[in-house]
Formats: C-alpha cells, structure tokens, sequence
C-alpha cells in the first residue's frame, strides 16, 4: 500500500506543494484537484483537512504522515511523533489589542483560538485572565468589546495592522512540521523511512 499523507488545507498546502515539488516528486496530480478532498498520485495517496483534524487522522492511524502548523501540535498535544520542522509555514503567536488601548483595573478578557497556549501564557506570567473562545476571525473581539486582546498566530501582521490591532507581545515561533503515526512507523517503515529521510534533507537544504 502507498503511504498515507494528511495535508492541512489551504495556505500550508500550497507551500507543501512547492517543497515536494522541490524533491522531484510528481505534484501534478494535485495542482489542478478542484474540490476533491482525495488525491492519489503514483506514489501516494492523500487528503485534505483542517489542521486539527490532521493531527487526529495521524494520531489514529488514518494518515500515516501528517503537514501541521507547529501550533496545532503545542495547543492540542496529539500522541504522535513530532518529526521535524518544515522550511515553510513561519509564523508567530501573539498578544495584540486596540492602539493605545487602557486596560480596565479588573481581570483582563483574553480572546483567541489557542486557549490552552494562551492559558499557558500567562499562567507564565502569573496573571489570571478569562479567556474566550472563539473560531475564526478573532481581530473582532477587541473591536467590538468582547474582549481586551487576543491572542492568535501572526504570519505578516497585516490584518491585525487593516483591523486597528497592535502587537503587545510576541512569545512563540512556529513553522509547519512533519509528523507520523506511531504504529505506522513500525509498520511499515520500509516505505515511510525513505520519505522521512528525503523530507529532512529537502528541509535541510532550505
């Protein structure tokens, strides 16, 4: 059977792309797959999902290698092997308000997509916040007086620049990263080892 890969929709797709195109293997199969969540090339299969929902395919077995943001690996903590970094995919998690925003003399509400590592946060700094959850564009929350900042992944700070957000602090970089299914590795490692080997030494060479 061909190995497995579980790509992450969208923007870490396309730069995938690029990087396996990099290391001679036949992309043309996925370039042009419109809607199609499934693509088989001639020598592997793969799917399409939402970075989380990565993670969960690789951690059960569905996916035998898996492209996530460094991100998603810190706030969920999938039982998966973290392979190595990627040479794409670089961003930045950070707290972001209003310009010239007071902050009010009582607990300070914190929106973001990323609780657990906002929690971590400022557990780190000793400070006890309310956090909200939120999906999505999160750059609203402070607009509209949900909350006083957020905290979110940051790649060119242009949104949060066209939203009227500013930087209050930057405290983790990320990039995409390989991972792969723990029994698969065992499985079959004489298909998997190849690939893991020719992705770290593409990523070596960036």
């Amino acid at each position: 059977m061909k190995p497995v890969i579980a790509l992450t929709k969208g923007r870490l797709e396309k730069q995938f792309l690029q990087f396996f195109k990099s290391l001679d293997y036949d992309v043309e199969p996925l370039l042009d797959k419109g809607r199609k969540l499934q693509i088989e090339t001639s020598q592997f299969s793969f799917f399409f999902a939402k970075g989380v929902d990565v993670t969960t395919y690789v951690e059960n077995g569905i996916a035998d290698l898996g492209v996530v943001g460094g991100d998603t690996l810190i706030e969920h903590k999938p039982d998966v092997y973290n392979l190595f970094p990627l040479p794409f995919g670089q961003c930045r998690m950070a707290l972001a308000t209003k310009a010239n925003y007071e902050w009010p003399n009582r607990k300070k509400r914190i929106a973001s997509t990323f609780t657990n590592i906002t929690k971590d946060y400022f557990k780190e700094k000793g400070e006890s916040v309310d956090i909200i959850r939120l999906e999505g564009s999160v750059e609203l929350a402070p607009i509209l007086g949900l909350a006083d900042a957020i905290v979110d992944i940051v790649e060119t700070g242009t949104t949060l620049k066209e939203n009227g957000l500013v930087i209050e602090d930057e405290f983790l970089s990320f990039s995409a990263r390989l991972i792969a299914n723990r029994s698969s590795l065992k499985v079959k490692r004489d298909q998997l080892v190849p690939v893991i080997e020719r992705f770290k030494e593409g990523a070596r060479k960036k």
